[in-house]
Formats: structure tokens, sequence, C-alpha cells
């Protein structure tokens, strides 16, 4: 998402943010930003942070990606399913991490914020953590499935792409995963005070808006000297996205009727409709 874009979406976003600021008194405020793969919610989200600092009430980033559990910890979820050594869906974040840096946000002194390596796809040494003086006012929560549901059992049986099909042809990953959402992600996510959901307009865009984040993290790598092989190929990011499908198209289904505030986007990230009524 360019700059430009970013500074639309965050206007709406602050303006309701603010609303929220002056009648909540607890602190922080948690701001849950849901949105898809590739959608621009990082770069929403640091735009936000700079523009409430610059209005003098100080405010944090917190990604659901810095929270991934480390390469060696998913490797032993494979025991439970092969597919959880892949990052990214639920139970492959560590959400005692996270319930603890939100905490830590509100108390007085000092807090390493998490960092996850995707190149290199384990967490960063605590060193490379950076650290924020806290309290803060606002953290921004930010991640695909921030603030989602779970679905109902029914909706599991049948699989939504040819990668369930043939790599969860029994529906133990998908049902496992639903689980995480229905007990462990559920203190996490209850921390969020106001709930934003960018919504891609379909989840067809979304392997493409994953693209180009992918060849920047190519760029990236070659600028710094480093090896770009850390970064996916078009065919592995098409499969990577796959594992993302059912619960992105659920949260655009029925997250809508309960956000604070739905954005929905068109397939070049713009904000569609500046009245944001939901759907």
């Amino acid at each position: 998402m360019s700059s430009e874009l970013a500074g639309d979406v965050t206007d709406l976003i602050e303006a309701r943010l603010r609303q929220e600021l002056a009648r909540l008194s607890r602190r922080p405020l948690v701001l849950g930003l849901c949105a898809a793969q590739g959608s621009g919610k990082s770069t929403v989200a640091q735009a936000l942070q700079r523009r409430l600092g610059h209005s003098g009430i100080s405010g944090a980033v917190l990604s659901l990606d810095d929270l991934y559990l480390t390469r060696e910890a998913r490797l032993d979820l494979s025991a439970v399913h092969p597919l959880l050594r892949t990052r990214g869906v639920p139970g492959t974040h560590d959400v005692s991490l996270g319930l603890a840096v939100l905490e830590a946000c509100g108390c007085r002194g000092k807090v390493a914020l998490p960092r996850f390596s995707k190149a290199d796809d384990t967490r960063c040494a605590l060193e490379q953590w950076p650290v924020i003086t806290t309290p803060v006012d606002v953290v921004i929560f930010e991640g695909w499935c921030v603030g989602a549901r779970p679905q109902h059992e029914s909706a599991l049986v049948a699989p939504v792409n040819e990668f369930e099909r043939d790599e969860d042809g029994d529906g133990r990953w998908r049902r496992w995963v639903n689980r995480q959402l229905a007990t462990t992600y559920v203190p996490l996510f209850a921390r969020i005070d106001l709930l934003v959901l960018l919504a891609a307009p379909d989840f067809t865009v979304v392997a493409g808006w994953r693209k180009q984040q992918e060849a920047s993290l190519r760029d990236r790598l070659a600028a710094e000297g480093r090896p770009t092989d850390g970064a996916m190929t078009d065919r592995e990011i098409d499969r990577f996205v796959a594992h993302f499908q059912r619960l992105t198209e659920f949260i655009l289904a029925e997250m809508p009727q309960r956000a604070d505030l739905v954005v929905r986007l068109d397939r070049q990230r713009r904000p569609v409709d500046p009245s944001i009524s939901p759907y």
C-alpha cells in the first residue's frame, strides 16, 4: 500500500480511535487491526502510530506475525499435524507472549517488542527486539486474523480448496486450528477494545498482494547483501496462501457485522466507500 493510500485509511481509523480514547479510561487502549495478507495493514499501523505521536498520543505496534512460534517449536507441533510446521494459522503463535506484551504496555518501565524474521523463518534474537518506554496510550495490534472467531464444526467438513482436499483430507488440521481460536486465542483477542477490519474485495486478490510483498522482501535482502532465497517463489506463495483461504473468507463474511469499523478496499487497496458503512 502506498503512503498516500495508507494516509486515506489512517484518516478514517484515527477519527474512530479518538472517539474511543475519549470514551475509555483504561490504558493502553488496544486497537485490533485485521486484514488479509498483503493488504497494507502494517503500513497503516505504522502510519497511525506516527500520526498519534505527532499529537502527543503514545503508541506501540504489535504484529501478530511477530508472535510466531520459533521454527523449532513449530517442528514439534508437526507431530500434531505436518501442516503445523508452516507459520501462519492459529496455533502457530505464542499467545502467552502476546498477552505479556499487552500487559507490560500498561505498566511503567520498558518493554521489548517481539520480532520475527520471515526471511529466516524464526524469531529474532532478543537483542534485536526494539525496546519502548511504557506505559503507552494505544497498542495497535495488527494481523491477518486478529479478532477472528471459530467456525461452526459443520463448516469444517468440506475442504475449501485443493490444498485442504489433498493435504488435510480428514480435516484434522483445520479442526485443530479452529479449536485454537475457540480456546487459546480467546483471552488475547478479548483484550481488543476497538476492532477495525480492512476488508479485501475477496480472497482472489490475496496471492497477488502477497507476491508484491515477497518481491519487496527480495529487494530488501539484495540491498542488504543477503541471499534472496529466503523469499518465496510465486509457486510457493500460491501454496502458502492456500493455508489461509478458509479463515480469510470466513472473516470477510462474519466480522463486518461486529467490527467497530469496516474499511472496504478495492483491488488497488484503496478505500471504496468513504462512509464506511458495514456490508
